[in-house]
């Protein structure tokens, strides 16, 4: 099925999509992305990040930055996440991307169902919607792009837990290394094993 490119039949309503990479994490910064493409967009590969190889992601990435009208990507880090809980550090992720835009969206549309309204822009949260419109389909690749790019750097300093491959996930990888090692500062301690 292709991505539907807009939510509201207005051409002149610019719309911005918003999604988070790595929610489900052990370690590091929960990621958010906002894209505001142009109505006319489209490319071939562009789908949720989850569906597309890192290869595709990293292709893609440079093309949606570079045509989208406004972009912006935001981390919450793994502090603020034990802090706040994950869910409430995702829609700050969110937010904090959606007011660094260089263009204000008339209205969001919002990959999931919890979101906090953002002021004075009205929003809509729809379920799996990286799969179902392009704008959060782009997000959803930029958010993934970044993060795993902040892990790959990360994997630098804390080789043990190999962030390079699993990302932060609770692999079994990952969770034999901080069974063997403990947790190093950058794990979430909400997600204590």
């Amino acid at each position: 099925m292709a991505l539907l490119a807009y939510y509201n039949n207005n051409s002149s309503i610019l719309e911005a999509g918003c999604d988070e990479a790595g929610r489900g994490c052990y370690a590091g910064a929960v990621a958010a992305a906002a894209v505001i493409l142009p109505k006319k967009f489209y490319h071939p590969l562009l789908n949720d990040s989850k569906q597309l190889s890192e290869q595709q992601r990293s292709l893609l990435a440079p093309i949606i930055m570079q045509e989208a009208i406004a972009y912006q990507v935001a981390f919450v880090h793994e502090v603020e996440i034990d802090a706040i809980n994950i869910l409430q550090a995702s829609i700050k992720a969110m937010h904090l991307a959606i007011e660094q835009l260089s263009v204000t969206p008339n209205f969001l549309l919002i990959d999931g169902n919890r979101f906090k309204p953002y002021p004075f822009i009205s929003h809509t949260c729809v379920v799996k919607g990286d799969g179902k419109y392009a704008s959060i389909a782009a997000a959803s690749v930029l958010a993934k792009v970044a993060r795993d790019a902040y892990m790959q750097h990360l994997h630098l300093a804390y080789p043990i837990y190999g962030w390079d491959k699993n990302k932060g996930y609770g692999t079994l990888t990952h969770r034999k290394a901080i069974e063997q090692y403990g947790l190093c500062p950058h794990h979430r301690k909400s997600f204590r094993i």
